[in-house]
This record gives C-alpha cells, sequence and structure tokens, in this order.
C-alpha cells in the first residue's frame, strides 16, 4: 500500500512543476485525496457493499469536489490536476499514467445499462473542460484539448480539439519528418508546440511539407539527369542557423542582391 502511495506522489511531481514536496503533495493535492478515497471506495463495491461505496464516494465528491464512481476501473500513477468538477462515471475504465485536468466528464450518451462510459488508454492526457462521452475509446498516448467535446474513438498518439471533437494530429511519424526538414535547413521551430496546434504552426509545418515535397522533386530530376550522362556536383544545403534577421546585415556578405543571374 505504502509502495502505491509513494508511487502516486512521485507522479504528481512529474507532471505538476508547482509540486515542491511529498509533504505538500499528500496534504495538499485533492486530486490525489479522491484517488486514495476511491481506491477504498472500490474495493467496497467490489465487495458488495455498494450502498458504503456510494457514501464513500459521496464524502470524497464532498472534501475534494471530484466525483468518482466507485464502479470506475483506475490504473496506476493516475492524476487529476486541480481536480474541481471532474466526474468519472461508473463503466469508466483508466489506464496506466492517465492524467485529467479540472472540469473534466467522462460521462454516458444514454440511460442504458451496461458498458456507457469512456475508456481511456495509457498515457492519455485529457485537458481542461473536455467532455469524453459514451462507450468509446481514447487510445494509447492520445491528448484532449480543453473544452473538446469527444463521442468517437481516438487513435493511438492523436491529438483531438473543437466541438464536436476532431483530429488534428494523426501520427507521430509526420511531426518527426517536419523535424528532420527543419534541422536540415538548420531552422529551429522555437515556437512551435506539439499539444495545441495554432495557426504560426500550421504555416511552418506546411512550408516543411512544401520544401520536402521540392526536395523529393529536384533529387528525382538530378537523378534522370545523371541517367542520361550529366555530372552533378553533390552540395549541402547552406546552414541558415547562423543568420540573423533582425539587424538588417547581409547573413551571406559574398551575395549582391543587384548581380542576380536572370
Amino acid at each position: 500500500m505504502f509502495s502505491r502511495l509513494r508511487e502516486d506522489i512521485s507522479c504528481v511531481f512529474d507532471r505538476d512543476p508547482a509540486a515542491r514536496t511529498a509533504w505538500e503533495v499528500f496534504t495538499c493535492y485533492p486530486g490525489l485525496h479522491a484517488l486514495l478515497m476511491h481506491r477504498f471506495a472500490h474495493w467496497l463495491w467490489n465487495s458488495g457493499l455498494k450502498w458504503l461505496a456510494r457514501l464513500v464516494s459521496h464524502l470524497s465528491r464532498w472534501f475534494t469536489g471530484i466525483e468518482i464512481h466507485p464502479g470506475a476501473t483506475i490504473g496506476r500513477r493516475f492524476f487529476i490536476d486541480h481536480g474541481m468538477g471532474v466526474v468519472i462515471g461508473e463503466t469508466a475504465e483508466i489506464g496506466d499514467d492517465v492524467t485529467l485536468y479540472h472540469g473534466v466528464t467522462l460521462g454516458g450518451t444514454s440511460w442504458d445499462k451496461g458498458k456507457r462510459h469512456p475508456t481511456l488508454k495509457d498515457g492519455v492526457v485529457i485537458g481542461a473542460g473536455a467532455q469524453v462521452l459514451g462507450p468509446i475509446v481514447v487510445n494509447k498516448g492520445a491528448r484532449v484539448g480543453s473544452n473538446s467535446v469527444v463521442n468517437k474513438d481516438v487513435p493511438p498518439e492523436a491529438t483531438v480539439v473543437g466541438i464536436p471533437g476532431r483530429i488534428v494530429k494523426t501520427e507521430v511519424v509526420v511531426a518527426e519528418r517536419h523535424q528532420k526538414m527543419a534541422a536540415r535547413m538548420g531552422f529551429d521551430a522555437y515556437g512551435l508546440t506539439k499539444d495545441a496546434p495554432d495557426p504560426v504552426s500550421n504555416a511552418i509545418h506546411s512550408m516543411l511539407d512544401h520544401i520536402q515535397a521540392l526536395d523529393e522533386r529536384v533529387d528525382t530530376m538530378c537523378k534522370a539527369m545523371q541517367s542520361m550522362g550529366q555530372q552533378i556536383p553533390d552540395a549541402d544545403l547552406p546552414d541558415l542557423s547562423g543568420c540573423d534577421l533582425d539587424d538588417g546585415s547581409d547573413a551571406n556578405p559574398g551575395w549582391d542582391p543587384n548581380k542576380v543571374d536572370r
């Protein structure tokens, strides 16, 4: 029991930079309190003491502002940050290393008995105010943006935003391709964020995709010319990381804009 508690406290330090000491986390984090009380309520529920389990859950809600039905199944290293207004339904299933922020609802869409709440696989992150509804599956490593409404399955490693939720990123391969192209150009995309896409990020990614397509076309042309006996000198792309575009100086002193071959 104590090893599990240490694990729960340790995962808080990994996901909340405001955490300072283990004692602070143990005494001042309602998400941890709600999780500990849920484990007791869940044990009572599985032991057939349904009313007592509901009473413990009700007291937990009163103390923490977090409502977790005792029938919900929760894995290891589960973290609820802030927590106020979080609702987790009876048939919800939560894997390991899942993070929820305040105002999240894992709810149902019908009054039918049986499975009616979401399943969150390992490593899922649900942003503040998001509503994940119905017997859907949010697969491993997926992220749901703040205030989104999701009622369909979410693929692994995808990011979902909006009402209704729409997928804005599906494969890590795409991001890796962007990073490789940016590194080849000597470009540091310091303004990008992988969790909350913005117009600037989308524009830069589109530019990298366009450059990638042009690069592949040039390679194809060079190979075709070489097959016809033409000699194509090898040349690396120039390193742009040292260019200073703010002081008005010429990044390449040997280049004269008035002497460009046309």
